[in-house]
């Protein structure tokens, strides 16, 4: 069982950045393809990006398309999300997953996902 910790969440400006990372324990996250949600107050829970286990395929949400980057390095056990351009509506709480997946699929629904972190606060100011 894999356990994950987000970190990097905080307040910023907007047209700001910041970068999220997702440390896993407990198992190599080798297996796994990886996802960061959001939840902002009053919403429901969104997809934001994907990466497959070994990073040759992404997937993100439009609303973040051409600002936000998702990578990983399986050595170290971490995944990242570098978002830019950061605007208010972005402000949630950032959860990371994993859904066990050694194939090139992109799952962008929070059902597929069996492991999540207890999330992270991004709040950007405008």
């Amino acid at each position: 069982q894999v356990q994950l910790v987000e970190s990097g969440g905080g307040l910023v400006q907007a047209g700001g950045s910041l970068r999220l990372s997702c440390v896993a324990s407990g198992r190599t996250i080798r297996g796994y393809a990886m996802g960061w949600f959001r939840q902002a107050p009053g919403k429901e829970r969104e997809f934001v990006a994907t990466i497959t286990w070994s990073g040759a395929n992404t997937h993100y949400a439009d609303s973040v398309k051409d600002r936000f980057t998702i990578s990983r390095d399986n050595a170290k056990n971490t995944v990242y999300l570098l978002m830019n351009s950061l605007k208010p509506e972005d402000t949630a709480v950032y959860y990371c997953a994993a859904k066990i997946s050694l194939g090139s699929s992109l799952y962008t629904a929070y059902q597929q996902y069996g492991y999540w972190g207890q999330g992270t606060q991004v709040t950007v100011s405008s």
